[in-house]
């Protein structure tokens, strides 16, 4: 599988992204802010950071990059497309995902493990699953808390769009194990079609025993078990 790993100015995890690709076999490559076009690629992956040094608010200038034109075209045609923490805020600037992400509850960053209750399993992000259906993965973020009202709220567990949860090890949810105040625990959801998700945890860094956790690379697993089932390669 290809996979293309956006860059913009003030990323941190692009390099991240890139080498859990590649150490899952696959093809990864940068594809810079100022592009217009996506190219031969299979999945985008939006990275985290602090792109164009989250002025105005987190995701905000980012959203008008050139590149992002593409994105859309590219989300619109089925491509698959996954925002990782400030990557999650852009998708959501960019009107690809619903909601916002606001500042933490307490107004700290936070840097730290969670757990997160995968909270549809049939997904093309979330189909590898432990049997536990729980994933240990680590935060880093101060802009972290999902709002939407209650509109979108009804119509995102409705449709089972709510992909990730905040959760305990035993997998359920609690006001404890929500690090940033996110409206029911939500960590990431994905978009109607179901082919554009945002998470903010970085399962990027939980894909190796050796750093930790290899939990994160069953988000990667699943996107490229179903771009094998789409006969992509």
């Amino acid at each position: 599988m290809r996979f293309s790993v956006l860059q913009f100015p003030g990323a941190n995890s692009d390099q991240d992204c890139l080498h859990a690709v590649r150490v899952l076999g696959h093809e990864a490559r940068y594809l810079w802010h100022k592009e217009s076009e996506i190219g031969g690629t299979d999945a985008v992956l939006v990275p985290g950071g602090f792109s164009y040094g989250d002025y105005l608010r987190a995701g905000a200038i980012a959203r008008f990059s050139p590149i992002m034109q593409a994105l859309v075209r590219f989300a619109n045609e089925g491509g698959l497309v996954l925002g990782i923490c400030n990557g999650f805020q852009i998708l959501c600037e960019a009107g690809l995902l619903p909601g916002a992400l606001i500042r933490n509850r307490e107004l700290h960053f936070r840097c730290e493990h969670v757990f997160l209750k995968i909270a549809n399993p049939e997904t093309p992000f979330t189909r590898v699953a432990p049997d536990s259906g729980v994933i240990r993965v680590p935060i880093a973020h101060g802009e972290g808390c999902y709002f939407a009202d209650q509109e979108t709220l009804s119509r995102l567990t409705e449709s089972r769009r709510i992909l990730w949860q905040y959760c305990d090890q035993e997998g359920t949810p609690s006001e404890d194990a929500n690090p940033n105040g996110s409206v029911q625990n939500i960590a990431g959801v994905c978009n109607e079609k179901g082919n554009v998700a945002g998470l903010m945890p970085h399962p990027e860094r939980a894909c190796e025993p050796v750093i930790g956790s290899a939990e994160g690379a069953s988000v990667l697993e699943s996107m490229i078990q179903t771009l094998s089932e789409r006969g992509q390669h």
